[in-house]
């Protein structure tokens, strides 16, 4: 399928469902594919494109995906977690897709969420540009869920919420990202509602953050089960970010949360080579663990967070090494 440089096409919510007799499928966007502006038009759906059980797929070019998303982030700014009132339809899904490549694409205004992969393994994702105004609410770049060996590299991420968001899976390669504005690259949020969460093997690395929100952070639920295990980032720079460094097993971000004692456990998660600037010195490093369910196996090594007045660390219930860390973290060993 072919969408030809030079022209716009007016594209409503459509779904490409297989499974395919050819081993190889391509899809080039080398022109524009807009959704509909006029919330009504979407229909009952929450996608615009639906790719379900194509395996080998291809999508690629140099074309814009444009969601023209601003009615919907108007409707939704106040709905944070009801998707019944608000379905806040995504840009592109990708659910029991495996052996699938997207790369070269730009991607940009997308009503919620604007790559959305479930249910996949083997599959990249390189070279894309994806952009949402920093005030569009809900806007999570890319999102991960029950998926294996997934790689995301080379791109450029300019979000409302995460810049990319794991939520279950596991061996994610994730490299070459710039971040901001958007919330960071997380992990989780994790064992909402009590549920249980398996992610592992999560390894970041030569990425930027630039005057995002977040950094690098793990959230998860109080109630919550299961576990976060094997995570890494690593040889990150900062340029003005907000919250470079946290753990928080106590999300609750309508802050009107009942406290519970069973948590997800986090483990063997390293932080490894940061270095910049952080917009919130009192906030550089935020370990906040369970009582219960601490963190363990935390390991900070060659952190240097920088402000213009000195930059603290927040660390409760955390146990591991810090070496060479700036500022210090003082529940942890030296």
């Amino acid at each position: 399928m072919n969408v030809p440089s030079g022209k716009k096409f007016l594209v409503k919510p459509v779904t490409f469902q297989g499974p395919c007799k050819a081993t190889n499928i391509a899809m080039q966007v080398r022109g524009r594919i807009l959704a509909p502006k006029n919330i009504s038009d979407w229909g009952p759906t929450t996608y615009l494109l639906f790719f379900t059980s194509v395996n080998g797929l291809t999508l690629a070019g140099t074309g814009i995906i444009d969601g023209q998303g601003s009615d919907w982030w108007t409707k939704c700014a106040a709905d944070f977690l009801s998707q019944s009132s608000c379905p806040r339809p995504r840009l592109l899904q990708m659910n029991q897709c495996n052996n699938f490549e997207i790369k070269g694409l730009q991607m940009m205004n997308s009503p919620s969420i604007v790559v959305s992969v479930h249910d996949c393994t083997n599959s990249s994702i390189s070279n894309v540009n994806i952009t949402n105004p920093a005030t569009s609410p809900n806007t999570d770049g890319i999102d991960i869920g029950s998926s294996t060996q997934i790689k995301i590299i080379d791109s450029v991420i300019r979000t409302g919420d995460d810049c990319i968001a794991i939520a279950s899976g596991s061996h994610f390669n994730i490299s070459g990202i710039s971040c901001g504005p958007g919330h960071g690259i997380s992990i989780g949020s994790l064992g909402y509602g009590g549920r249980s969460a398996a992610v592992e093997e999560v390894h970041v690395h030569h990425s930027t953050f630039q005057g995002t929100q977040n950094g690098a952070r793990i959230k998860t639920w109080q109630g919550g089960k299961g576990y976060a295990k094997k995570i890494t980032f690593e040889h990150i720079t900062l340029v003005d970010a907000g919250n470079p460094i946290i753990i928080d097993q106590y999300y609750c971000p309508d802050e009107n949360c009942q406290n519970k004692t069973s948590a997800v456990q986090i483990s063997g998660v390293s932080f490894i080579g940061f270095n910049g600037t952080t917009s919130t010195p009192d906030q550089a490093i935020q370990l906040r663990c369970s009582r219960t369910v601490p963190c363990t196996d935390i390991l900070l090594e060659h952190v240097h967070i920088n402000s213009q007045t000195p930059t603290e660390a927040t660390c409760i219930n955390a146990h591991g090494r810090s070496i060479d860390t700036v500022p210090k973290v003082d529940c942890l060993l030296s």
